[in-house]
This record gives structure tokens, sequence and C-alpha cells, in this order.
């Protein structure tokens, strides 16, 4: 099997990135940007971004899982502690999260240090959650081989009958982590692939630096 795409191109033109448009703290220059991909209802799920860990067997590995938050301290996603995402963040909680917004032309990319966040922080989370959402989250024991589709169905139905009615806990395994970024880049395309590059990356001081890269 074999298909050339070396003519897969595309002209980037639709924004520019400069120096003097952008504050000194990268958060804010996040969610100016967040606003504007929301505003212009042309991307499903804005707040969709990759997320890189490096596993136990020594490889990075990269998947889909959604931003549920951001501060001035990070970004808040939630996911299965035991889950192969959660066990490569405990061995090394170095990750790296990316955004890309086809539709504006702009990607972000952010290096940090994941780690939980307080537990009642995930209680509230996970109460505003549909119940179905909940009895899944106890129902999967995420990235576990399983027999067959009819498992996971069957518990779901078994779940449901033992909590009809009920409040549904939060399993201790289930809950959010913070990634704390030490850097971020913001990325907006440009023609003749001449793109603009910004960098923030924290110093000890708890400043930013910021710095054009060469695209």
């Amino acid at each position: 099997m074999e298909k050339d795409l070396g003519n897969y191109r595309k002209s980037y033109q639709k924004s520019a990135l400069t120096e003097d448009t952008i504050s000194d703290n990268p958060m804010e220059l996040f969610q100016k940007w967040f606003y504007e991909v929301e505003a212009s209802n042309t991307v499903d799920e804005s707040n969709t971004m990759t997320l890189a860990t490096v596993g136990l067997d020594g490889y990075p590995k990269s998947r889909v899982v959604l931003l549920k938050r951001y501060t001035y301290e990070g970004f808040i996603f939630y996911t299965n502690y035991e889950s192969e995402k959660g066990k490569a963040i405990e061995a090394s909680p170095k990750v790296c999260l990316s955004f890309f917004w086809h539709s504006m032309e702009r990607q972000v990319i952010i290096k940090g240090m994941a780690e939980k966040i307080a537990e009642n922080l995930s209680d509230g989370y996970f109460e505003s959650r549909p119940d179905g959402s909940k009895l899944g989250a106890i129902v999967s024991n995420q990235s576990e081989v399983i027999a067959s589709r009819d498992e996971l169905e069957e518990g779901l139905k078994a779940l449901e009958e033992q909590y009809k009615g009920k409040e549904i806990p939060r399993p201790a395994y289930w809950g959010g982590y913070l990634v704390r970024p030490i850097s971020i880049e913001f990325w907006q395309g440009r023609p003749n692939r001449l793109h603009d590059r910004i960098r923030f990356t924290l110093q000890e001081d708890y400043d930013w630096k910021i710095e054009r890269l060469a695209p």
C-alpha cells in the first residue's frame, strides 16, 4: 500500500502573531485565543487537546483528551488514575499538551508537570457529570484488556440497577490532573511556511521569557 501526499498543500494567511500584540503572561494569550476559537463557531470541541506521556515501556504515546478548566496555574483534565496514561504520569509527570485549531490556523504546545488535584475538586466535577458518564467511569477498567463489548454493557446494566435512585460516588481511582506549564508555544500559520512561533518559558523568578522561534 502506498499513497504520495506530497501535493497536499495549503496557504496559511488568516492571522498573524506579533510581540506587540501579546501580554507578558501566556495564560492570558491562551484565554484570548480560546475565546476567539469559540466565537468563530468553526470548531466542534474547542477544548480538545492531545496529551503526550512517556509510557512504562519507554515509548511516548499521545491521545486526545478534553480540557475541563484552565487558570493561571495551568490546565485541568480528568481521567482514570489507573489507566495507561495515569500510570505513565505517576512514573514520569513530565507531559506535553497540544491544541490544534485548524480553522483558525493555530496551535498551542504546552510542556509541563502533571499533578493530581485536590480530592474535593475531583468530587465536585464528578458530581456535575451525567449519571451515564459517572457509571461509565466506574464500570471501565480503563486500558485493561476485556473479553468483549458485552462485558461492558452487562456491567453497566448491573450498575444502573445498583445505583437506581441513589447517589453515585466518585471512585478513588478517578479524578483530575493539573498540568503546570513550564513552556507554552503559540503557533500561527503564515504564508510561504514562514509561520509565527512565540514561546513563553517560565523562569526561576516566575516571570516568563518570551522568544520568537524560526518556523
